[in-house]
């Protein structure tokens, strides 16, 4: 299954994340705050590096997850999330 996600990671088939959506502009927001490199250019063309991991994140946090999504990411559960919009983003 995590195949599944990384190949998707890998070939940018993410969708896009809607204008105005909080939990995205949350994520960006923290993400800026608590990591470095955060408005690097990612191999996301027009992205940054926060920006790519944040949609990552968007796209492949389940949908029941609690909190915000950099939060997840963080936690046990989203270890694995986190390791593969790390990848996606570049950004490690």
């Amino acid at each position: 299954m995590m195949l599944f996600f990384a190949g998707a990671a890998f070939a940018g088939n993410y969708n896009k994340v809607p204008a105005g959506d909080q939990e995205y502009a949350a994520c960006v927001t923290y993400s800026n705050k608590k990591y470095d490199g955060g408005n690097a250019k990612s191999p996301i063309a027009g992205q940054t590096k926060a920006e790519a991991w944040c949609t990552c994140l968007w796209n492949e946090t389940p949908n029941d997850f609690t909190g915000g999504l950099a939060q997840y990411a963080e936690s046990s559960k989203g270890k694995a999330v986190k390791a593969t919009c790390e990848t996606y983003s570049n950004w490690k």
